[in-house]
């Protein structure tokens, strides 16, 4: 998991909206992933565990897909509060986004008992669409590479009452 120190993005999610399996911090059963500024890159640090496996040895190609997809969102939800003249921890909600495209390219397999880092380059190509790229090390070893576009998710996601 990411470093206990870095205030992550997801810290941040309103209630409503951290319940992905990838990213959700209240999804007892998902992976929690979180996505931190890291220089001008965005990073997620995940330890997949023995229920990730494809095949003994090698991680699971959903698991990294969906670590591209959350990595992603999470990216774009980073750089649009930094637009707006916010940071993680600053107490203002961010903003969340809906994946838009995800495109998974495996480069070499993953191996299992490694760490795996996930890095992001973000670019604005409109107000509501980010798109970030991703690649995926196990160790020093990049393994997969991944473009998320990600848009700002309409307010009919809100759970109707």
């Amino acid at each position: 998991m990411m470093r206990n120190e870095v205030h992550a993005i997801q810290d941040d999610y309103p209630e409503d909206f951290a319940w992905c399996f990838g990213c959700g911090r209240l999804n007892e059963e998902g992976h929690h992933f979180r996505t931190a500024w890291n220089g001008n890159h965005t990073e997620t640090i995940y330890d997949p565990n023995e229920k990730h496996t494809a095949i003994p040895g090698f991680v699971y190609g959903g698991l990294i897909a969906s670590l591209i997809d959350c990595h992603g969102t999470g990216s774009a939800s980073l750089a649009l509060h930094r637009k707006n003249g916010f940071e993680p921890g600053s107490g203002e909600a961010p903003p969340r986004f809906v994946t838009g495209s995800l495109h998974v390219d495996f480069l070499k397999p993953t191996p299992q008992n490694v760490t795996l880092k996930a890095v992001g380059t973000i670019e604005e190509i409109h107000p509501k669409k980010w798109k970030v790229t991703t690649e995926v090390f196990a160790g020093d070893t990049l393994c997969a590479k991944g473009e998320v576009v990600a848009v700002v998710m309409p307010a009919t996601f809100a759970l109707q009452k």
